[in-house]
């Protein structure tokens, strides 16, 4: 990660997030309008600004498309795209870790085996369908992660880049074995357990985006507060004591709110990987490495390139749908040399 003094050199302006924001909500326009059934514009437009406004929507396919289908989808993939590509700015900011994110360090399958227990154990909060398998992924993403940094921390007390990373590819595969482990014996659920290693966001309603919302809008203020914490961290853990920081707390709050909103994401849409490894680094580049900057920038970049993945998962092989972690994978892992090469190159 970038020394504190490169925090001078900033690349941000106003102008930045204007384009952001207007980048976001074409793309958003476009995800809706573009399907296996072609949309108008102007139908699109009208049909989510009556809605909004409590006006009359014309009774017609498009209105049915439109609100009950693609509209949710698409606000839930733009809250997960932001949801998953703050968390790994933060996560590469306290780690110091430029590879560091949810799908590299094993956080991702951990919360997905913890949303499979729950389906096969039967696991639900009364009331509350969906909240069996968030708090059982929420649970097993914290652990996941904890576990993963131990480890790594035992065999190298340097915490180093190859470390960490091997460490969670290594665990990565041991919650694979156990997943399919899972599906196997598990053939009543086979269908919604594979859910979870593909991800997909196919049937998604309105009360998984109000949860989404709400998760992102407490975690990712949590970690926006951090920002200048974040920032410490940048000249290491003594120096961050030093000028202030209790380095114990602040990494503990942060690890929590990551893997909640990590939780919350796979509970949702399964495992999609790579979106938190990828966008902060595009982020970096836009607005520089100040995280009071970065993380809300990370917000818009990753609800971007996760609906175009989403476009692309629903409309390449139409009218087949790509499970969408297929998509951000083979993105992903294109991503990961190139930054992987950059950054040993550096050393």
């Amino acid at each position: 990660m970038e020394h504190p003094r490169q925090l001078k050199r900033e690349k941000f302006t106003p102008i930045t997030y204007l384009l952001l924001a207007v980048a976001l909500f074409f793309t958003m326009v476009l995800c809706i309008c573009v399907g296996s059934v072609p949309i108008a514009f102007s139908d699109t437009v009208t049909a989510v600004w009556n809605a909004v406004w409590g006006l009359p929507v014309p009774e017609n396919i498009a209105k049915n498309i439109i609100l009950n289908v693609r509209l949710p989808r698409v606000l839930c993939v733009t809250l997960a795209g932001a949801g998953l590509s703050i968390c790994g700015a933060a996560m590469q900011g306290l780690l110091r870790n430029p590879l560091a994110d949810g799908s590299t360090l094993g956080v991702s399958s951990g919360a997905a085996l913890g949303s499979m227990v729950a389906v096969v154990t039967g696991f639900v909060l009364p009331g509350f369908p969906l909240g069996g398998s968030m708090i059982m992924a929420m649970a097993f993403a914290f652990g996941s992660l904890i576990l993963i940094l131990s480890l790594a921390y035992t065999l190298d007390r340097s915490l180093s880049t190859g470390s960490i990373i091997l460490i969670g590819v290594i665990f990565t595969m041991f919650i694979s074995a156990i997943i399919t482990l899972l599906i196997t014996f598990a053939s009543d659920h086979t269908r919604s357990l594979s859910f979870w290693t593909m991800g997909s966001f196919s049937g998604v309603n309105y009360d998984q985006v109000k949860v989404m919302c709400g998760a992102l809008l407490l975690c990712g203020g949590i970690l926006i507060r951090f920002s200048p914490e974040l920032n410490a961290f940048a000249i290491g853990e003594d120096n961050a004591r030093h000028i202030g920081v209790n380095v114990k707390r602040v990494k503990l709050i942060i690890l929590i709110t990551v893997s909640v909103l990590i939780g919350i994401c796979v509970s949702i849409a399964g495992t999609v990987s790579f979106v938190g490894l990828i966008m902060p680094h595009i982020a970096r580049m836009l607005v520089g490495p100040n995280h009071k900057r970065l993380l809300p920038a990370s917000l818009f970049s990753g609800a971007v390139f996760l609906l175009l993945a989403d476009l692309t998962a629903r409309t390449l092989l139409s009218p087949i749908e790509l499970p969408i972690g297929v998509v951000t994978s083979i993105v992903g892992a294109v991503a990961f040399v190139v930054i992987f090469y950059k950054t040993r190159k550096a050393r």
